[in-house]
């Protein structure tokens, strides 16, 4: 029996999808640079990974978000519900 995964309201996979393509932007990253940025702090993420994230087909580890904020700059809060 497989256990359900939970969702957005939409039925999105993560909630942080929108802000890390806005940030990744904003840092004019590509998807491989973010990659590679994210693998150089020790973080098993490639291009595949950061495309799924964007495109609401994955979801993200707290691990992950935690390398995602250290790596903008930018609080959990912004991450996951746009607030500082």
């Amino acid at each position: 029996m497989s256990t359900p995964r939970p969702r957005t309201n939409n039925g999105e996979k993560n909630l942080i999808s929108k802000r890390l393509i806005t940030l990744r932007k904003q840092h004019n990253l590509s998807q491989r640079e973010l990659a590679h940025q994210m693998q150089l702090a020790g973080y098993d993420i490639d291009k595949n990974v950061i495309t799924r994230i964007e495109n609401n087909q994955r979801y993200v580890t707290d691990i992950e978000i935690r390398g995602f904020a250290k790596l903008f700059d930018v609080s959990y809060e912004y991450l996951m519900d746009g607030e500082d």
